[in-house]
């Protein structure tokens, strides 16, 4: 596990190890999200490798809740 400090403008360096270890690729967009008092570094992928991510998703029965107050 790698320990990293911020620095002056909240940036933080990646390590070498972690970035091959899960393929990060310059200009890779990342999200950070706050779950129970921690940040969870989540890996967000291209829109090309995003395509047919909800195939098989049934969405029927799905409606906005403002089509429910109608």
């Amino acid at each position: 596990m790698e320990v990293v400090t911020t620095s002056s403008k909240y940036q933080v360096i990646i390590q070498k190890e972690v970035r091959k270890q899960f393929n990060l690729k310059l200009g890779q967009k990342i999200m950070f999200i706050p779950y129970n008092g921690t940040l969870r570094v989540v890996m967000i992928p291209p829109i090309k490798k995003a395509r047919g991510m909800l195939k098989g998703v049934d969405i029927e029965n799905l409606q906005e809740e403002a089509d429910e107050e109608r």
